[in-house]
């Protein structure tokens, strides 16, 4: 009888199930940990001073467990800048039509200090956070949105696993090209930045590429029949970002949680308007209003971020049941209610299990 169980990555790992979670939460990470999964810090949203405060806490409460982080790490962004240089390249007709936006949905100004309102993305900012992320004892380094040969060299030589999150082929032979341990086939399914190849097109390409290396699937996965079908893709396990918005862990605001609770799959949708990437959100009046006739085309990434960010830290602050939206998936299908990561964890792997043995009956009564 076939039963959830650890795979080469696992044991590579030091993890029970085949089951990883990217969340932004320090405490989503923790309880995947005590569960039996793999956690992975995305630290891109961190001041990087904040960074090592972070990582100490989370290290603390883990007591040795494994863990990984993760970064987003994107191309063609300025050497060094700070918000205020880059807001100033911002096309007056944009800062009119957000000015138009915030007073059309009276969206006040934000009261709390965030990375979206106080960093703007860059090279600087990036060899900051690589720097801290280097002097942890995370078990596995993750890159999204890019790769960096230095990066990659310089985990491998701190004796960390590298993983690298690919939406193609193409994207896939110039990761493992550099060295890289692993690869996430993250299918335009997935929340958060994604390329437009689907999960389930996806996985069999980046398998065949990878020649025996480590392949986790990722995008839309939310069950653990969806588990069990990327192992029977002939990936090692499956990536989860979007299901761990539900649970109490990730200290989701009330009207977001019901926003995810009440969305299916077609109430998702790849959007620039987030970050100035293809981003693929859970929609909601402002994300919709980018979209609307005589909408500006958003700007490229960080002029983007530099333009909405404060607002989208602000629709957080304020919980606004209307603007507030977040990066998701398609499968917010199985978000149904407020949860914790321990429960999701149970559920994912029964279901699992009941997946095989309904697949194992299915070949028996053919």
């Amino acid at each position: 009888m076939t039963r959830l169980t650890a795979t080469a990555i696992c044991r590579d790992l030091g993890v029970r199930y085949p089951i990883f979670g990217f969340s932004h939460e320090p405490d989503v990470v923790v309880a995947l940990a005590e569960a039996g999964g793999f956690g992975v810090l995305g630290l891109s949203r961190e001041m990087p001073e904040e960074i090592p405060r972070v990582i100490d806490e989370v290290e603390t409460r883990l007591a040795g467990k494994p863990y990984g982080i993760d970064l987003m790490l994107p191309a063609n962004v300025p050497q060094a800048a700070d918000l205020a240089s880059v807001r100033e390249q911002i096309p007056p007709a944009h800062r009119a039509f957000v000015e138009g936006l915030r007073a059309r949905f009276d969206l006040r100004a934000p009261t709390r200090p965030s990375f979206f309102t106080t960093q703007v993305r860059s090279e600087a900012l990036f060899d900051a956070q690589i720097d801290a992320l280097l002097g942890s004892r995370a078990r596995a380094v993750a890159t999204a949105i890019g790769i960096r040969p230095e990066l990659i060299e310089r985990a491998r030589a701190a004796g960390k696993y590298t993983i690298s999150l690919v939406g193609t082929a193409r994207h896939a032979h110039k990761a493992l090209a550099l060295g890289v341990d692993a690869l996430v086939a993250q299918g335009c399914d997935a929340g958060g930045h994604t390329g437009t190849i689907g999960t389930f097109s996806l996985i069999p390409q980046i398998v065949a590429v990878a020649r025996g290396k480590p392949v986790l699937a990722a995008g839309g996965i939310g069950t653990g029949a969806q588990v069990a079908a990327s192992l029977a893709m002939g990936a090692q396990g499956a990536w989860l970002g979007t299901l761990w918005l539900a649970a109490a862990e990730n200290h989701t605001p009330p009207s977001l949680l019901q926003r995810l609770i009440a969305a299916q799959s077609a109430d998702t949708m790849i959007s620039r308007a987030h970050s100035g990437k293809p981003c693929r959100v859970v929609r909601s009046a402002w994300i919709d209003a980018w979209h609307e006739a005589g909408a500006p085309e958003p700007l490229p990434m960080p002029l983007q971020q530099a333009l909405t960010g404060a607002d989208f830290s602000a629709m957080h602050e304020y919980d606004d049941a209307n603007l507030i939206y977040e990066a998701a998936g398609q499968s917010v299908f199985a978000i149904t209610e407020s949860t914790t990561i321990a429960a999701q964890m149970a559920t994912l792997v029964d279901q699992a299990n009941a997946a095989f043995d309904a697949l194992a009956q299915t070949m028996q009564d053919t």
